[in-house]
Parts: C-alpha cells; sequence; structure tokens
C-alpha cells in the first residue's frame, strides 16, 4: 500500500513538473523582467507595488499559458529535434488535452486578471502578444523564414505591458523600449537557429539559416540589427530618460555586442555564432539594468 502512495505522489510531483516545463520557465522569467522594466521606466512618481505585483501575477499567467500553447502546437515538430524531443509532449508525459486545457486556462485567467487589476489596456497588449505569438509567428515558422521578423513582435511587447500600467498609455517610450527588445531579438534568435540549423531543417522549420545555405543573408540581418541596436538604444538619453552613465554603458554595450556579429560574419563558424548567442544574453540584463539604474 505503501509502494502505491509513493508511485501516485511521484507521479503527481512530475506532471507538475511537467506542466511548469510548458511554461518555459526562462522565457517566462525575461518576459516578466521586461515588464518590470517598462513598468519601472514609465513610472512618473513612486510606484504603486500592489499594481505592481498585479502585473507581474497577470503577465506570468498570460505569458506562461500562451507559451504552454505554443508548444501544443508545436509538440510534432518538437518531436523532430534532438534539442526539445524530451519536451514533455512529445516525450508523451503529457497528454496534448491536458496542455491545451492548461494553456487556454492560464492564458485567458491571466487576460482577464490584467483586465480586472491592473487595466484594460494592459489585458489588450497581453492578448494581443497572445494571439501574434500562437497565430502569426507559430504557424509561420514552418512557411517563410520572416517568422523571426514576426515572431520579434510579441516578443518586444512586454515592456509596452509594462509601461501601460505605470502611465495607461503607449506614447513614444513605450515604443522604444519596445525597439531595443525587438531588435535584440534578431541576432539572438539567428544566433540559436545557426547553432540549430541542422535540428531546425529536419522538423521542416524554414528559418533564415535553413534557407541560406551559404549563410550570408543571415550574418547581414545579424550585424544590421546589431549596428540598428546601438542607435535605438541610445535614444533614452536623447528623450531625456536617462543620464550619462546609461549613455556611455548603452554605447559599450552596444558596440561590443556589434562587434561579435561582425566577427560572424567576417568568419562564421559554430563557434562564431555562440559567441553571438552569449553576448546577447549578457547584453540585454546589463542594458536593462543600466536604464533602471539611471533613469533620471
Amino acid at each position: 500500500m505503501e509502494s502505491v502512495i509513493t508511485l501516485v505522489a511521484r507521479d503527481r510531483r512530475q506532471v507538475a513538473t511537467d506542466l511548469v516545463a510548458l511554461t518555459k520557465p526562462r522565457v517566462l522569467a525575461m518576459v516578466l523582467v521586461t515588464t518590470l522594466v517598462g513598468y519601472d521606466v514609465g513610472l512618473t512618481g513612486s510606484a504603486d507595488y500592489l499594481r505592481m505585483i498585479h502585473l507581474l501575477i497577470g503577465t506570468l499567467l498570460a505569458a506562461g499559458g500562451t507559451l504552454a500553447l505554443n508548444q501544443y502546437s508545436e509538440r510534432d515538430i518538437d518531436a523532430w529535434m534532438d534539442r526539445t524531443r524530451a519536451r514533455p509532449l512529445p516525450a508523451g508525459r503529457l497528454q496534448p488535452l491536458e496542455a491545451l486545457l492548461f494553456g487556454v486556462a492560464l492564458t485567458l485567467l491571466g487576460t482577464a486578471y490584467l483586465a480586472a487589476l491592473v487595466g484594460a489596456l494592459v489585458a489588450l497588449v497581453t492578448a494581443a502578444t497572445a494571439i501574434l505569438y500562437l497565430f502569426a509567428y507559430t504557424p509561420l515558422k514552418q512557411r517563410t523564414a520572416l517568422c523571426t521578423l514576426v515572431g520579434a513582435v510579441p516578443g518586444a511587447l512586454p515592456p509596452v505591458a509594462g509601461w501601460a500600467a505605470a502611465r495607461g498609455d503607449v506614447t513614444l517610450g513605450a515604443w522604444v523600449l519596445f525597439g531595443v527588445l525587438f531588435l535584440w531579438q534578431l541576432p539572438h534568435t539567428l544566433s540559436i537557429a545557426r547553432l540549430y540549423r541542422d535540428d531546425y531543417a529536419r522538423a521542416g522549420v524554414r528559418v533564415l539559416p535553413v534557407i541560406d545555405p551559404d549563410g550570408a543573408s543571415t550574418e547581414r540581418q545579424i550585424v544590421l540589427a546589431c549596428v540598428g541596436l546601438v542607435t535605438v538604444s541610445l535614444l533614452p538619453t536623447v528623450i531625456g530618460w536617462t543620464g550619462p552613465i546609461y549613455l556611455a554603458g548603452a554605447l559599450a554595450l552596444g558596440l561590443a555586442f556589434a562587434a561579435v556579429g561582425i566577427v560572424q560574419a567576417l568568419s562564421p563558424s559554430a563557434r562564431a555564432a555562440r559567441r553571438v548567442l552569449l553576448a546577447s544574453l549578457l547584453y540585454l540584463p546589463l542594458l536593462l539594468g543600466l536604464l533602471a539604474f539611471d533613469r533620471t
């Protein structure tokens, strides 16, 4: 009897672990951080901490549900790729209906929570993020290399939701944050696609490195995005949000990131692509940290 109880408890823990895995915790953490930065930068007075907590809870639910629905939609693709076949759905640890119900429930609950306790505009931005991610980016991955550009739009909307929660609008500042996140995602996602090109090709995912055998277009887009990011990242100082510390830091980070991208373009290799990926993972938190620290 005791062994049966132990088995049931272990199975429940596994199910709970797999449901959490559906929400892609690392991606979810980035969504929460960028949302919080958008809220912080958008403040014109002292923070309303209760409102901020509601914003994070609602975003956690809605974004987690959206990411779970993405895994539901891509379960067959994930089964073909080495890097994703151990996920709960392709591995058979969860049933598709369980993932579908879980994702729908979280997404709807999170959006309704935001509408009720933070504001209709924040809920609208969050709903738009989910719709674009699930019904534009996800299906386009098997049709066109433009999926990367399309997917960068919902990926750049979380700080806009944070700004809307702080100010109740989506004016210039919100779109500056959007621009930074949009451009940052291009070298980040293209470097991942470059590293796992064979995996994506086997699954029929038409990211740019798959349909660009010599890599010329891929490297060009990485460099252009990095150079564009240098310019856009300086706008917070131009419009008076930040001071000289942010300006110097953003310029140094942007030039370093661009240099890594240029090295990859001049001498493409898996090692160079891995450096671009690492640089992107360092760049964003450092830039956002500077933005929060030196906000005027």
